[in-house]
């Protein structure tokens, strides 16, 4: 299962400037503001999350919320991605792959879910 999304990156600086830590803690847990140094940054984490949530096939919304995806890096700074437990469990994942990239004034993210097979 793939997902893909792009976000205008100054559509999320704006939201940022206009709501502050509101914009934020509406599609971001603490520790993943504590890793936005910029907002390229809150932008490719909100593609990514989109992204997670269209490679399950439901979008975010009822079933997959922001909350219910989390954005962390490794040791050399790749983004990684988690679903929740209950997520996973529904949606059989086993494992999932991101990349995020800013270009342009864009940010892009895919996620790739691998699935238990049954």
């Amino acid at each position: 299962m793939i997902g893909i999304d792009i976000v205008v990156i100054s559509r999320i600086e704006k939201m940022i400037e206009k709501f502050g830590d509101k914009a934020l803690n509406k599609f971001l847990s603490n520790k993943e503001i504590k890793q936005v140094k910029k907002s390229a940054t809150a932008a490719g984490f909100w593609a990514a999350k989109e992204a997670a949530s269209k490679a399950i096939g439901t979008g975010i919304g009822k079933t997959c919320s922001f909350k219910d995806i989390k954005i962390s890096k490794d040791k050399n700074g790749a983004p990684k991605l988690k679903y929740k437990k209950h997520i996973r469990k529904q949606f059989n994942i086993k494992k999932s792959s991101l990349s995020i990239t800013h270009d342009g004034g864009f940010a892009i993210a895919v996620v790739a879910n691998e699935i238990n097979s049954k």
